[in-house]
């Protein structure tokens, strides 16, 4: 009778609760939201990518929670997940985007980097838009007659 050799890691399972579990539907092609993200309308599309994220049990990729683990087996499943994140991610991005974010390592520096060029808010629009905001009046009207206008 032959010896086992017990000297190889045992393949694990992995929990479908764990961020590391890649379901057999996810794929690198999948688009997790509708609208391509084309440099107008950050803010929503952020918000669906963030939702969808979640959904699938990866937010921690992009927010950062979940950081490189030391353990070489869990090293090699945390980058195939965040590869995974990050094509989910390239894939709602217009070419142009896309290829000026490309080269990012991780899904983290990959949504930092989206958040730098197009989180900012813009504000000397900012500012016009306060300032229309604080100069709306009544005037002499009751509040059901001046919503009536």
């Amino acid at each position: 009778m032959a010896d086992t050799d017990t000297s190889t890691s045992p393949i694990t399972t992995i929990d479908s609760s764990n961020a590391l579990y890649l379901h057999p539907s996810d794929q690198l092609g999948m688009i997790l939201v509708l609208n391509v993200f084309d440099g107008t309308e950050f803010g929503a599309w952020k918000r669906a990518m963030t939702i969808a994220s979640l959904a699938n049990n990866k937010l921690c990729f992009v927010n950062n929670t979940l950081v490189m683990p030391s353990d070489e087996q869990q090293m090699v499943l945390w980058k195939r997940c965040n590869d995974m994140v990050i094509s989910w991610i390239l894939n709602t991005l217009t070419r142009d985007i896309r290829d000026n974010v490309l080269y990012a390592e991780t899904a983290k520096a990959l949504w930092n980097e989206l958040n730098a060029r197009y989180g900012q808010a813009n504000g000397a629009k900012l500012y016009l838009l306060q300032k229309n905001f604080c100069q709306i009046t009544q005037g002499n009207n009751d509040i059901p007659t001046y919503l009536q206008r």
